[in-house]
């Protein structure tokens, strides 16, 4: 009998293993570029104050705005920008990007095409990082849940 929780314990540990064993989607893993881990190399830009900020009327900012919210939907639209949003507050922080770019260089030259950039309303500061493959699943998932567009 004392057999019992042991061998239900060894048998239930098996069924759990296989079962997140089968999980793994090898066509999807490698649709979405994902090495063993299920994971990939990205480049994360956080998106800081410029230093011309001061230098621009509201409206003109709106402007600048309304530019930057452009070129996120056409980075969007080439696959290359995965994630993109603003931080709470009003720090110098101002948000954040994901893109799906190899190098430090292809993520600097997609931001350079921001009219936020190049007023010097934002800068930017490129770090390469390892993240989950799945977050290239987003932008099919994301409108899927989107009732209002910015």
């Amino acid at each position: 009998m004392k057999k019992l929780p042991l061998t239900l314990a060894l048998l239930f540990s098996g069924i759990v293993l296989s079962l997140a064993q089968t999980a793994y989607d090898e066509t999807l893993a490698k649709k979405l570029g994902a090495d063993d881990y299920g994971m990939k190399k990205y480049v994360m830009a956080f998106l800081i104050r410029g230093d011309s900020v001061s230098k621009y009327t509201p409206e003109q900012r709106q402007e600048i705005q309304a530019g930057h919210m452009a070129n996120i939907g056409k980075m969007a639209e080439m696959g290359k920008l995965i994630v993109a949003g603003p931080f709470y507050g009003q720090d110098d922080l101002r948000g954040i990007y994901i893109f799906d770019v190899q190098t430090l260089e292809e993520a600097k030259t997609l931001t350079e095409t921001d009219p936020a950039i190049k007023a010097g309303v934002l800068k930017m500061d490129l770090k390469e990082w390892y993240g989950s493959a799945a977050l290239m699943m987003l932008p099919e998932i994301h409108p899927k849940i989107t009732k209002t567009s910015f």
